[in-house]
């Protein structure tokens, strides 16, 4: 069993109808899934505003790489296309954080590959994953250079600019019940 939190964005094409398709398609495997907030792009590309939101999943039978391969067929389908790092995308689904659930408690799972590197990376850098995430889970925390840190200290560590650049918005990703 797994826990995961995925960051979603987009920034091409109708963003809000693609971030749905993402919590449309984790529905049996959703625990929570945060507001969405407007950024502005990160990593220097140009390129218009995201809309961004995490979820946090739970599925007995998936584990980190299934929660990768899942999020790669959403970006797909939303015809994402890879050609500039940190460039505009229709799409973007990044399994952020995951955990293997046992009798014993929850083990953190660890990765150093290309493809799939947990935790991620650059997570403790970007407030449009933290500011979501700590909205949905406020107790968690994220490894950052071997040492678990709180999602609170790693926000409160970050450029006020940076954080001030997280917009909430009045858009849901949960649609109206009929």
């Amino acid at each position: 069993m797994s826990r995961a939190v995925l960051s979603i964005g987009s920034n091409l094409g109708d963003r809000l109808a693609h971030l749905r398709s993402v919590v449309d398609a984790f529905a049996p495997w959703l625990i929570r899934v945060s507001s969405v907030y407007s950024t502005a792009p990160w990593g220097g590309v140009p390129q218009q505003h995201y809309l961004n939101a995490v979820l946090l999943v739970d599925d007995p039978s998936a584990d980190a790489r299934d929660w990768l391969l899942r999020g790669q067929e959403l970006e797909q389908a939303a015809e994402r296309v890879r050609e500039v790092r940190w460039g505009a995308r229709t799409l973007d689904v990044d399994v952020v954080w995951c955990a293997d659930r046992r009798s014993d408690g929850v083990r953190v799972c660890r990765s150093t590959d290309p493809t799939l590197t947990l935790p991620h990376p650059q997570a403790h850098n970007r407030a449009f994953v933290l500011t979501p995430w700590f909205e949905i889970e406020p107790e968690a925390t994220l490894e950052v250079q071997g040492r678990p840190s709180p999602l609170r200290d790693l926000l409160d560590a970050l450029d006020p600019a940076e954080r001030e650049g997280v917009r909430l918005t009045e858009l849901t990703l949960r649609r109206a019940e009929p």
